[in-house]
């Protein structure tokens, strides 16, 4: 079997008949599938983030700006961007197994080469691949989490999932700042890199392809869940990938609605993560251990709220994801607000407000990559969520990256805060209008 050979999608066996053996291997192989991916994702979460908590340590050392670094970080953006809608397309005509734990693995070496690096163009490079098969992590799982999950339980599976890049981004910012401080930002880097390498070879082992291709019945009918009548009398084992971009993504209004919304939910969520830390270590005077110790709540909050925004949509709103993440996006605008005019030099305050504004941007962080997938069709789940990543990562991360930072020095921290305090109502606007869409009666 050659190398291209491991990312074909794995052919549908003959279902299996007796009811309590499909029981239990669907009981065994959904469990086994979620952990393998939740652990896979948090540690993409090792290398995506690593840069951002070494960033004060190589100001120092270095001597770059934060234009020169927020450039790195906006490059990693739209490498990634570019890549989550690219790996999209092949992720739904490939084997998750692999296209997930050779990116995990890839990212890793990528992380050491920027380590062992000194010159922006170097660091340019190597981050820039980095962000490439780092968009080779999403659309897998979303694809997984639509083919093995149905559309009732879906948002309290993707919710817990979701916390994967919680725990990856609490743990990371401890880590790489306390590494960076006492040992140097090179190993800040090293460290995840390798851990990544390992956890790749990990899910090669772990992780399989769709139901069908273990004899299982697909997820709708082994739950007798399906979101209408329409999806019932699909049959098919594969659409094509002009159908899938086409039909179920390009000519989809609610991919393109909820796309924009992700734009400035992502300008609003990356520039909290990657500047919250250089804003209390400049204005606040906090050390690295300290600002990184407070920026690791936004994390915390994050991992609560996409289990309440999860939670909700499935049980209080019946899983429409709409009102979820209009509401959390609104209480983001009201968080951000509060950090911006908080007037105390204490860690324990700040701390709070970030878990706040953690806990509501995780509810349509999460919630918008669902919805997209839930409203195209579960075929084209990766296409669609890569199509959205577009606009979250080319456009959203990439302007609170470099043209981010170059606001902030010249406008100073107002400045920055004007502008992430109304890309929140921004979101909001785009979201409202879907409070009411449920599930796209065309993407059966």
């Amino acid at each position: 079997m050659g190398l291209l050979d491991l990312f074909k999608p794995s052919p549908f066996i003959q279902e299996i008949k007796d009811k309590k053996v499909v029981d239990k291997k669907y009981w065994h192989w959904r469990i086994r599938v979620f952990y393998s991916m939740y652990i896979g994702y948090a540690f993409f979460y090792f290398t995506r983030k690593s840069f951002t908590f070494a960033m004060p340590a190589m100001i120092q050392d270095l001597g770059f700006d934060k234009a020169e670094l927020g450039m790195l970080g906006s490059i990693l953006s739209i490498s990634y961007g570019l890549s989550k809608f690219v790996s999209g397309i092949m992720s739904d005509r490939s084997n998750p197994r692999y296209f997930m734990s050779i990116g995990l693995i890839l990212t890793g070496v990528f992380n050491i080469l920027f380590g062992f690096s000194s010159t922006l163009i170097l660091f340019a490079i190597f981050w820039g691949l980095n962000g490439w098969f780092q968009g080779w992590g999403w659309p897998p799982c979303a694809k997984l989490l639509t083919h093995w999950y149905s559309q009732s339980e879906r948002g309290r599976w993707w919710s817990i999932w979701n916390t994967s890049h919680n725990v990856g981004g609490f743990i990371i910012p401890i880590v790489a700042s306390a590494i960076a401080q006492y040992v140097g930002w090179r190993y800040s880097m090293y460290v995840p890199g390798v851990a990544c390498i390992m956890v790749g070879f990990f899910l090669l082992n772990r992780l399989r392809d769709t139901p069908q291709s273990l004899g299982l019945p697909p997820i709708e009918k082994f739950k007798d869940d399906y979101p209408t009548s329409s999806h019932r009398l699909d049959k098919r084992e594969r659409l094509t990938t002009k159908e899938i971009l086409f039909e179920y993504v390009l000519k989809n209004k609610y991919v393109w609605i909820l796309s924009i919304a992700y734009l400035f939910v992502y300008i609003v969520r990356t520039a909290i993560n990657d500047w919250s830390l250089v804003f209390l270590v400049e204005t606040k005077g906090y050390s690295l251990v300290k600002a990184g110790i407070a920026v690791s709540w936004f994390e915390v909050g994050g991992f609560f709220g996409s289990l309440a925004a999860g939670w909700s949509s499935d049980y209080l709103f019946k899983g429409k994801r709409g009102p979820v993440n209009t509401i959390f996006a609104a209480l983001v605008a009201v968080a951000v607000f509060a950090m911006w005019k908080d007037p105390y030099e204490k860690v324990l305050v700040d701390s709070i407000i970030i878990f706040f504004i953690g806990f509501f941007v995780f509810g349509p962080q999460m919630m918008i990559g669902m919805a997209v997938a839930e409203l195209s069709h579960k075929k084209a789940a990766g296409t669609a969520t890569g199509f959205a990543a577009i606009f979250a990562y080319v456009f959203g991360a990439t302007i609170a990256g470099g043209p981010l930072g170059r606001m902030i020095d010249k406008l100073g921290w107002n400045g920055f805060f004007i502008i992430v305090f109304t890309c929140a109502l921004l979101s909001v606007a785009f979201l409202l209008p879907l409070w009411n869409v449920k599930a796209n009666t065309h993407s059966n």
